[in-house]
């Protein structure tokens, strides 16, 4: 059972110095450091490129498969001030005057206070023709507006060829120096679906040389998808974590992941998610099936906090994540939340680097809480 300071979103509190957040990433991908926890306390220093070690034959990754949009692109309105929009996913609500939502989509504008409905922007970039964009309602939900695109995009696959020549990967704010090696180093190397506004960070530790490793290795690899939108990274607002809830998200789980995931237990694998937007597909899917696996394409919503039993996930490959958000609250439900504020203090210490191109925390099967295993 969760102790009470585990419903206190104030638990989930650490200080981080600027200069460990990381700004740039390491290269080659693998080089980025590894905090290998041990069974019962304690940690190793290694490598991402000595995962290899830590995974048996008989396992199977977990990974999302979903691409980075360029979703960040550079408007002007008719006054000549410039607004800033955040693509964030296809708008499939109500329009005010029963128009086809065709083309529109929510985005986050800054500034955005004074946009109005029925007001059009231009959208520019160098060496591109201005592009004509109307505003067309907001969402007081996320404080949004609803844009009208041209028709052929609406969907992020129609999306992707306006975003090549309009956008820009929308890094987090938190990382203040852009490269144009971005639009590479922020995608994992198996990015194949359009349709995240947020990297799954963890996997961009994978490259080519270390996964090609692993399936000599014998470790098996299936994929799933969860388009990671802003609300992942979100800051938690309520102190009272005892009735938390969050923002749905997409998912879309195959018969070809289910089969793997059967497949691994048969033979007796370990079943090893690649970040916390893994852990919260297989979780999430398995919830609506009243714990088993099942083909699913569709919005979830779970919370996944301290007290949690886990149905499918029984080891973690994760990034250093941020205070007071939902997905240290997800990291506490594996290995305590003491337990992990202690290893945060522990990689500080040794001057790893955190967040979204910083180092990696490597959760092993053993590591997670008993009360916390899927059961046999």
């Amino acid at each position: 059972m969760a102790g009470d300071a585990d419903q206190r979103l104030s638990s989930y509190d650490y200080h981080l110095p600027p200069e460990q957040i990381a700004q740039r990433p390491v290269e080659p991908r693998h080089a980025a450091r590894l905090l290998a926890l041990e069974q019962h306390h304690g940690a190793r220093h290694r490598q991402v490129w000595d995962l290899q070690a830590e995974l048996s034959p008989k396992d199977l990754i977990v990974v999302n498969d979903t691409r980075v949009l360029r979703a960040r692109l550079q408007a002007r309105r008719a006054s000549g001030g410039r607004v800033e929009l955040l693509l964030l996913q296809p708008w499939l609500g109500s329009l005010p005057d029963a128009s086809s939502r065709q083309g529109c989509w929510l985005c986050l504008a800054r500034p955005g206070r004074r946009l109005r409905s029925g007001e059009w922007l231009q959208l520019e970039r160098e060496g591109q023709p201005p592009l004509a964009v109307e505003v067309v309602s907001t969402d007081p939900s996320s404080g949004g507006r609803v844009v009208r695109f041209p028709a052929d995009c609406a969907s992020a696959v129609g999306m992707e060829a306006l975003l090549a020549r309009y956008g820009t990967i929308p890094l987090p704010p938190y990382i203040h120096s852009h490269d144009k090696d971005d639009d590479d180093r922020y995608q994992t190397r198996y990015a194949t679906k359009p349709g995240a506004v947020a990297a799954p960070t963890a996997g961009l530790h994978l490259s080519d040389a270390l996964l090609a490793a692993l399936s000599e290795r014998g470790v098996e690899r299936a994929t799933v998808t969860l388009h990671v939108g802003l609300g992942t990274f979100r800051p938690l607002e309520s102190e009272d974590l005892t009735n938390l809830t969050l923002h749905s998200e997409w998912v879309e789980v195959s018969g070809e992941l289910v089969a793997a995931v059967a497949a691994c237990r048969r033979r007796g694998g370990r079943v090893i998610a690649v970040g916390t937007t893994s852990v919260r597909s297989l979780e999430g899917v398995a919830a609506l099936n009243g714990g088993a696996l099942a083909p699913h394409r569709g919005p979830i919503e779970l919370v996944i906090q301290p007290g949690f039993r886990f149905r499918v996930v029984q080891g973690l490959l994760t990034n250093f994540h941020l205070p007071r958000s939902s997905l240290l609250l997800l990291v506490s439900a594996l290995i305590g939340r003491e337990r992990l504020l202690e290893l945060y203090a522990e990689a500080q210490a040794a001057g790893y680097r955190f967040y979204s191109y910083g180092d990696a925390m490597w959760i092993p099967p053993e590591a997670v809480l008993e009360t916390a295993r899927p059961l046999p």
